[in-house]
């Protein structure tokens, strides 16, 4: 039997690669919420956050009238570091799950697209729409 001295929580202090990945998460996720609120403030409803699907993903699934939108939200530091934010290889894996997922959200639309939401702090939320004509 081991010692009780020996034994560690890994839990108990984060460092390193990882607690640098569960900051990055906590990021990511207030950064969705402050998303889809801002959504939802210009008439969108939600339908679903943080689907993933087998070879993709989308941050949100969101409606507004007879419109669909996938939309994948990117928080960074300044203006000029959200304006690069979206590369072909994320809007891909957003695109993937967009068409795996369209049949189950899709009904009553009649426009489906991508969307973006930038968020940079100090500034208000920008919606890009239709950032993926793949």
């Amino acid at each position: 039997m081991a010692s009780p001295l020996l034994r560690t929580n890994p839990t108990a202090v984060s460092t390193g690669s990882t607690g640098r990945r569960r900051s990055a998460e906590a990021r990511g996720r207030r950064a969705e919420k402050l998303a889809c609120w801002w959504l939802r403030l210009k008439g969108w409803r939600l339908l679903a956050e943080r689907v993933r699907v087998n070879g993709g993903e989308v941050d949100l699934v969101m409606r507004r009238g007879k419109t669909l939108a996938f939309i994948e939200v990117k928080q960074r530091a300044t203006v000029h570091a959200a304006d690069w934010a979206l590369d072909r290889q994320r809007l891909t894996r957003v695109a993937v799950a967009a068409r795996l997922l369209a049949p189950r959200f899709r009904s009553g639309c009649n426009i489906i697209r991508i969307d973006a939401v930038l968020i940079v702090p100090g500034h208000l939320p920008r919606h890009l729409e239709h950032v993926w004509f793949g």
